[in-house]
């Protein structure tokens, strides 16, 4: 069977994926059969051959969840695009406070 998958690459606390199509019995960072593109958890960023993913998919490749939501957010075209960044608001319990205390 033949999966559509990411081979991590990189340091420690610092990962960066490539998008591979290999078979099931390979090893994880195994030679794969192609690489897609790759996907950059730090910096956002994900280049990906849509087009070879999907043909790949017709093909009988089966994609993980996350090779999944990443091919869905990829661009039509193949070209490098900067994900977007959900920024959680961060206060100190004193700065929350005195931020409700002014909304008041």
């Amino acid at each position: 069977m033949v999966k559509i998958r990411l081979k991590r690459l990189g340091r420690k606390h610092s990962p960066f994926y490539r998008i591979v199509v290999t078979d099931i019995r390979n090893r994880r960072d195994g030679a794969p059969l192609m690489e897609l593109g790759y996907y950059n958890p730090m910096s956002k960023q994900l280049k990906l051959d849509k087009k070879a993913a999907l043909e790949w998919i017709r093909k009988g490749a089966q994609p993980s969840e996350t090779a999944m939501r990443l091919i869905n957010k990829a661009d039509e075209n193949g070209e490098l695009i900067v994900l977007e960044v959900v920024k959680k608001e961060r206060l100190s319990r004193k700065a929350a406070e005195k931020a409700k205390a002014a909304q008041a």
